[in-house]
């Protein structure tokens, strides 16, 4: 039986801002750790006397594990409870923060780091779905306001972190979140709604329910996978592609015949709707990481920029989105997601295109300006992409749709860097950045076309 199918008592005025804001500062967490630990590499490389290439497992390793479990955890939620899984989720996450700071050796702060990852990644989708059975009235510019909380978490994760860096070195990476996390857990104790009692199952009624099986298939067949993906830049791992194939058919052959599925594939043929706005997601997140990832390289490598000058220059990019953000919110109440996304496409092809005009001795200003282009489309796809999210998604599913809404988000970012591999790998040239400025344009009109044949009714 699935929890929370029916609608709680919606909260007014100033009780419905208290109950965003708790679950804002629950859903930032995830954004503000995997942007805000960027900084800190070189240090970690130092105190724990690593390469580089070690090091950037905190940041990989934590992509995997989101990707891994956001959909996890949103089957959990549906079955749990959301409001127990979004508490869990904080203690986990307080858990990590509370012993990576006294951590022994680089093992063990990747293995906190993990722990951080599934709880952030229990957080998410629980609260989305709480948000998409509480909230009925202005629901667009909700999610707006959230929106610009998980944005502006990850816009300036980076520069969070380093004033942290500046005044508690590294361990204040990890001890930032505290305030975070009490306010969020304290507040969602007394604001967020309990599950109806007939409607919440216990722990081993969930464990007799859940697939486990298929969970871990479905662990492998993603890990390996992702794994092979990362190592085209290098030198491919073929085993890890052997043993992703063969994880994927075995999953599909248990989800089909196991009487709880955890993931059916005949989910993603119900809800084709829902499954179009996941391939969206992740084509916009290939996008978006591979200039949030790759023009930070090219200004320092290329054109010579110093790490704050770039660090101004990218705010172009993240900044905008926290303008569009609330615009967009009560475009998509009035006028449905398709709109605002069909802009986003522009913005990203347009912007993308505009990328063909840089060359080694381009102004800073219009260097902002193409950014500027590109960060415009940010907002309008965050939330026009959750809003669609919740208009293709039945209310007893919201929380596993929620999982794989933010999967699809890695999946996206994960795949950004195997684009960024290929062709800022070898050698970098303003050359090379225009190649993936057509590769870039192709998928902004991919996206384009998609939006297209979103349905016209708000």
């Amino acid at each position: 039986m699935s929890t929370m199918t029916m609608p709680f008592k919606e909260p007014r005025g100033g009780r419905r801002a208290l109950f965003l804001v708790t679950i804002a500062l629950g859903v930032l967490l995830n954004p503000l750790n995997s942007s805000m630990i960027s900084v800190a590499m070189a240090k970690f490389e130092h105190v724990f006397h690593v390469h580089f290439t070690t090091a950037s497992w905190l940041i990989s390793s934590y992509y995997l594990a989101s990707a891994v479990a956001q959909p996890i955890m949103g089957k959990v939620a549906d079955l749990l409870g959301r409001k127990p899984l979004f508490l869990l989720g904080l203690l986990l996450v307080t858990l990590s923060c509370a012993l990576a700071p006294f951590a022994p050796s680089f093992t063990w702060l990747v293995v906190f780091r993990l722990i951080q990852s599934f709880g952030s990644g229990a957080i998410y989708p629980a609260g989305m779905g709480i948000v998409r059975n509480v909230i009925t009235d202005r629901q667009a510019q909700a999610l707006a306001f959230l929106s610009v909380f998980s944005s502006g978490a990850a816009a300036f994760g980076p520069s969070i972190g380093g004033v942290i860096m500046n005044y508690l070195d590294w361990k204040g990476i990890f001890l930032v979140n505290f305030p975070f996390v009490v306010a969020s857990f304290v507040l969602a104790l007394f604001v967020l709604p309990n599950p109806p009692k007939g409607e919440r199952q216990s722990v081993r009624e969930v464990l007799r329910e859940i697939d486990l099986p298929g969970i871990a298939l479905f662990i492998v067949a993603i890990a390996t996978s992702l794994v092979f993906l990362l190592s085209l830049t290098d030198r491919p791992t073929w085993w890890a592609l052997a043993c992703g194939v063969a994880a994927f058919a075995t999953f599909g052959w248990r989800e089909h015949t196991a009487h709880s599925p955890f993931l059916s594939l005949r989910f993603f043929k119900q809800y084709m709707p829902l499954t179009w706005v996941l391939i969206q997601f992740t084509t916009v997140n290939i996008i978006f990481y591979s200039i949030f990832f790759g023009m930070p390289t090219y200004l320092q490598e290329v054109r010579g920029f110093g790490s704050q000058e770039t660090g101004l220059i990218m705010l172009t990019v993240a900044g905008f989105s926290l303008i569009t953000a609330p615009v967009t919110g009560r475009w998509v109440a009035r006028s449905g997601s398709r709109p605002p996304l069909i802009l986003a496409a522009v913005f990203m092809t347009a912007g993308s295109l505009l990328l063909l005009t840089l060359h080694t001795k381009s102004p800073v200003g219009w260097l902002c300006v193409v950014l500027s282009v590109l960060g415009l489309s940010n907002g309008f796809n965050n939330v026009g992409l959750q809003t669609a999210l919740f208009r293709t998604s039945p209310r007893e599913v919201i929380s596993t749709a929620s999982g794989l809404f933010q999967m699809s988000r890695y999946m996206g970012t994960i795949l950004s860097t195997v684009v960024l591999g290929f062709l800022f790998g070898a050698r970098l040239t303003t050359a090379e950045l225009h190649v993936l400025a057509v590769v870039l344009a192709c998928l902004g009109a991919l996206v384009l076309a998609m939006s297209l044949r979103l349905p016209r009714k708000a």
